[in-house]
């Protein structure tokens, strides 16, 4: 473990950027950049197009480590090139931005309210390969629709059962139990989850680090009993679903908890922008972020 970086995500100001849309979500993300699906053929090609549209936004004059901790990167991101770098070299080095790469391998099919994580059939080699791409972290999605304490228990259980192998290999795993937001039973849901967090946080060795990538709740600092355990890195809100400005409005009411989104960042960027258009978009969207995270 960096123990640069672990300090950083533990003590610094700012938000973290998810740029880790996987195969599943990188159309959508290209269509709202402005990239039509007739635009590419096939999985690479694809690929390709999202990888430059991440390197446009890390390399922006923008993004910048004054409110940037970190970024989550998706493998073939971490796999690719910016500026002559591997791109967790290139965030660290020159841009001082942590960097954390997407490890699951997708949801599996709804049961019982929730989706767990498909397991894990790579893992041990994605993990030997993020070591030699100097990964500082990683991070793994769950989702929760119903109300069903059993389920969401098994959702927990298997997210640390997974963090603490990933930590083993001298990795800090977040921990993504996601509350889907149109959820009947949200605040209930919600409520159930902090419990069996806790529960496992209780058990889980001292040297084990772990952050956590949650929904934002219905009621406020509902999740701020978690920070009361050293085991604990950093607690991070995803916006799932909600607009950048609602999402923010959630947050601040959050105290110690930091802003890690995806589609509220990169919301407005378009592929046909002048350098001055793109560079005003993001530079606003990374403000209202950090604001948000820092300032409650």
């Amino acid at each position: 473990m960096n123990r640069e970086q672990f300090e950083r995500m533990k003590n610094g100001k700012g938000f973290v950027a998810a740029l880790d849309q996987s195969g599943g979500s990188t159309p959508k993300a290209l269509k709202n950049y402005g990239v039509d699906e007739t635009e590419y053929s096939n999985d690479e090609e694809m690929f390709n197009l999202v990888h430059e549209m991440r390197k446009r936004i890390i390399t922006d004059k923008s993004f910048t480590s004054d409110r940037i901790l970190a970024a989550i990167l998706f493998k073939v991101t971490m796999n690719s090139k910016v500026d002559g770098k591997y791109t967790a070299d290139y965030l660290w080095e020159e841009k001082g931005v942590v960097p954390i790469l997407k490890i699951d391998e997708g949801l599996d099919k709804l049961k019982d309210g929730v989706q767990l994580m498909k397991p894990f059939k790579h893992i041990d080699e994605l993990l030997e390969n993020a070591k030699e791409r100097n990964i500082f972290g990683t991070k793994m999605r769950s989702v929760i629709k119903e109300l069903n304490e059993e389920s969401i228990g098994k959702v927990v259980k298997q997210q640390f059962d997974y963090a603490k192998m990933i930590s083993a290999k001298g990795f800090v795993p977040i921990i993504e139990p996601e509350v889907d937001i149109h959820a009947k039973d949200k605040k209930e849901i919600e409520e159930v989850l902090k419990e069996y967090l806790i529960k496992e946080l209780k058990n889980l060795d001292k040297d084990t680090y772990v952050m956590f990538k949650l929904t934002l709740p219905e009621e406020p600092n509902l999740y701020h009993e978690l920070l009361d355990f050293e085991q604990t890195v950093r607690i991070v809100a995803l916006s799932g679903g909600y607009s950048r400005n609602d999402a923010n409005k959630k947050l601040v009411q959050n105290e110690d908890v930091i802003a890690s989104y995806s589609r509220a960042l990169t919301e407005g960027l378009n592929v046909n922008q002048t350098e001055e258009e793109f560079t005003n978009m993001l530079d606003d969207s990374i403000e209202k972020n950090y604001i948000a995270s820092v300032e409650k």
